[in-house]
């Protein structure tokens, strides 16, 4: 995978926290900067923690699925991709907010639940050629930025935009998963 690439992944794999984010800011009353910040640290940890755990799983059983890996990337790429697109284009005004998404319990659990799709994505790292270290980073960061700015566009703007940010990180990443089976084709 190519740096651009994985900068693509990491904006797909954070759209899910930005989304939740927004969620938050728009929830509180008044956004303190210690709370975007918390979020952040959350959000970026789970997305750097939760590949490097799919990672590990993906490369002990790597030997027996090393001759679909590029399969298998593709599928749970279109597979975490379709997820966010459905989640994207479903209803969700019927759900309750928690009270306050910054209490540490609610953002573990907040933070878990958007970081499902990133173990997913370790995986799939598992069975491409990408710098493992520079991903994950790369994840946890771009996830940091864009969890501390949706607690601050969700202050702003309410839920105006959040659905359709959910949706094009799900469409990039189903995008990155076609192009590994694009080039798996290609090397035969």
């Amino acid at each position: 995978m190519s740096f651009l690439e994985i900068l693509l992944v990491s904006f797909g794999v954070a759209m899910d926290a930005f989304a939740v984010s927004v969620s938050a800011g728009v929830a509180a009353k008044k956004i303190k900067l210690r709370q975007a910040l918390l979020m952040g640290a959350f959000f970026g940890g789970f997305q750097v923690m939760m590949p490097l755990i799919g990672w590990c799983g993906g490369n002990a059983c790597k030997q027996l699925v090393e001759s679909f890996a590029d399969w298998a990337a593709f599928t749970l790429l279109v597979l975490v991709g379709g997820k966010m697109i459905y989640e994207a284009c479903g209803k969700k005004d019927d759900e309750k907010e928690p009270a306050d998404p910054f209490k540490l319990k609610i953002l573990f659990i907040l933070a878990l639940a958007t970081s499902i799709d990133a173990l997913a994505v370790g995986v799939t790292f598992s069975f491409v050629n990408v710098p493992l270290l520079l991903s994950v980073s790369m994840m946890g960061i771009v996830t940091f930025i864009a969890s501390v700015a949706g607690v601050y566009i969700g202050e702003l703007f309410g839920h105006l935009f959040e659905r359709k940010f959910e949706f094009a990180g799900g469409l990039v990443i189903i995008l990155i998963g076609i192009k590994i089976l694009i080039e798996h084709f290609g090397k035969g």
